[in-house]
């Protein structure tokens, strides 16, 4: 079966085709990195825009890539939430749209169900059960993956996700946008042990992570040191700052290992592209004697290949959408989005 799918959730208009959820045979990514960089951070009207300018050209391209026409397609799928309303509305109904014309089915995604199914494009042979770290701009649980589309969450933050924490950094150290990368750049040859960091523990809650006060130390440390005269070593600090995110993420995913006894673990996401957390969930898989799935890094960011994936797994379980499908801002990954109004 071969999937035409689209993923405009934030700031990437993408397009990909994906046969049986697990072989890409093409896959586009429009970014507009370079315009929200002026910013400082993604402009959500501006990205709707972008995405109308763009859909049309990437979907083209994907399918030229994949050596096919729209009418070769079985069906087209797109991403439904959650995400920017505006910029999932471009997709959705160009989706939708395209779907309802060629008198195909239409698959309605999950954002963070896609990035979960973005292992299965890296390693073909993985099958749930397995345990997931969903480390992302707007999201970190721990999942539980049931089935391809049986989803627990078992932990997750309080506030901040550890992306949009990194974005925030990059900001106070004037690296600009977007944070992870150049945070993960700027820390090389850093001392992560230079300048002392937080710990969140949530009472009653020890799965559960906390960004905030992560966030804030660091925005007060150089605030303080700025008052004094004094210099911050950015690269130092950086360096303290991936550490504290892998403290905070990582024996809490160890925990769950250790309780659960799931021999398959994963991280998925734009934070996974980090070194520092690459190379300790590395590291955690030694000493649990699990083995660890990471996405190769073109696939940790936002593409349409992963909601590709994802879609033919949903289409199997008969989560097919209709017209009157809707985007959504929010929804919990357990949530059935064809279901939800």
């Amino acid at each position: 079966m071969r999937i035409l799918a689209i993923e405009s959730s934030c700031d990437e208009t993408a397009a990909a085709v994906i046969e049986d959820g697990r072989k890409m045979l093409s896959s586009v990514v429009d970014t507009q990195v370079e315009t929200h960089a002026l910013y400082g951070g993604v402009v959500p009207e501006i990205a709707s825009r972008r995405h109308m300018e763009a859909v049309v050209r990437v979907t083209e391209q994907a399918l030229a890539d994949a050596g096919m026409d729209k009418h070769d397609v079985d069906a087209v799928a797109a991403t439904c939430a959650p995400g920017l309303i505006g910029a999932l509305l471009v997709g959705a109904n160009f989706g939708k749209s395209l779907a309802f014309a060629l008198g195909k089915p239409f698959i309605p995604v999950h954002h963070i169900r896609g990035h979960i199914a973005a292992t299965y494009l890296a390693y073909p042979d993985l099958k749930p059960p397995f345990l997931t770290l969903i480390a992302s701009g707007g999201h970190s649980e721990i999942v539980m993956v049931r089935d391809y589309t049986d989803f627990d969450i078992l932990g997750g933050t309080r506030d901040d996700a550890a992306g949009e924490a990194f974005d925030k950094v990059a900001r106070v150290l004037g690296v600009g946008y977007p944070g992870g990368p150049k945070i993960d750049k700027l820390a090389q040859g850093g001392d992560p042990t230079r300048y002392k960091l937080p710990d969140s523990h949530i009472k009653d809650a020890p799965l559960d992570f906390s960004f905030s006060g992560l966030k804030t130390a660091v925005i007060n440390l150089a605030h303080n040191a700025e008052q004094k005269g004094e210099e911050i070593d950015r690269n130092d600090l950086a360096a303290s700052f991936c550490a504290a995110v892998v403290r905070t993420l990582v024996p809490r995913l160890e925990q769950t290992v250790r309780e659960t006894h799931v021999r398959r673990v994963v991280c998925a996401g734009g934070v996974a592209a980090n070194s520092f957390l690459r190379a300790a969930l590395a590291d955690m898989a030694k000493r649990t004697h699990t083995q660890l799935y990471l996405p190769p890094l073109h696939l940790c960011g936002d593409n349409a290949a992963m909601i590709g994936s994802q879609a033919y797994f949903e289409y199997l379980a008969g989560n097919t959408g209709t017209t009157l499908q809707n985007a959504f801002a929010t929804a919990e990954i357990g949530e059935n989005i064809c279901q939800k109004r």
